[in-house]
C-alpha cells in the first residue's frame, strides 16, 4: 500500500514539475463575485472562480495561481513578477482595464518576455457604458475574450496552453484536407 502510494506522489510531482505555471490575475471588485451585480457578473463567488481555474487548467497540463487585488500598484507587481520569471498571465484588470497606463505597460513587459497575456472580461464591456468601452489592455494582450462569463476564463486559459504548447502551434502551420 506505501507502495502504491508513493508511486501516486511520485507521478503527481513529475506532473507538477512538466505542468506550466499560468497567473490568473483579477482586479477590483472581482473579490465580490456573486454579491456585485449578479445580474452583470453572475451568481458565483470568487473562490468558485478560483475552484473553476484549477479545474479547468489541470486539464490542460497547466498551474494555476488566482490572485485578486484592489490595488493598481500590487497589479503593476504581479505583471512585473510574470516578466521577470516569463509566466503566462489570465489578466481581468476590471476598472483598471479603462485607464490604467502603468498596467498597461507592465503587461506589455509580459509579452516582451516572450509570454502570452490573455486579456478575459466577465461581462462584455463594449455592450456596456461608454466609458467602459475603451480598453488601456487590449492593445498590448495576446488576445481579449469578453462577455463570456466565467466560462471566458476556460477560453483564456486554452488560450494560454495553445500559446506556449509547441505541438498546437506546429497545428495552426498544418494545411487542412477535410
Amino acid at each position: 500500500m506505501v507502495d502504491a502510494e508513493n508511486a501516486q506522489n511520485s507521478e503527481n510531482s513529475k506532473n507538477a514539475i512538466n505542468m506550466r505555471k499560468v497567473l490568473v490575475v483579477n482586479g477590483p471588485n472581482l473579490g465580490r463575485l456573486g454579491v456585485r451585480q449578479p445580474d452583470v457578473y453572475g451568481s458565483q463567488d470568487f473562490e468558485a472562480l478560483c475552484l473553476l481555474c484549477k479545474k479547468w487548467a489541470q486539464k490542460l497540463n497547466l498551474q494555476v495561481e488566482v490572485r485578486q487585488s484592489d490595488d493598481e500598484a500590487q497589479m503593476v507587481h504581479w505583471m512585473h513578477e510574470a516578466a521577470d520569471t516569463h509566466t503566462p498571465v489570465v489578466m481581468n484588470p476590471a476598472a483598471f482595464t479603462h485607464y490604467s497606463y502603468a498596467l498597461a505597460d507592465a503587461a506589455h513587459m509580459v509579452l516582451d518576455a516572450g509570454v502570452p497575456l490573455v486579456e478575459v472580461h466577465i461581462s462584455n464591456p463594449s455592450a456596456r457604458d461608454a466609458f467602459r468601452k475603451i480598453s488601456v489592455i487590449s492593445a498590448v494582450a495576446t488576445g481579449t475574450i469578453t462577455g463570456m462569463g466565467l466560462y471566458g476564463y476556460k477560453l483564456a486559459l486554452e488560450a494560454v496552453a495553445h500559446c506556449v504548447t509547441p505541438e498546437s502551434r506546429l497545428e495552426d502551420t498544418m494545411e487542412f484536407h477535410g
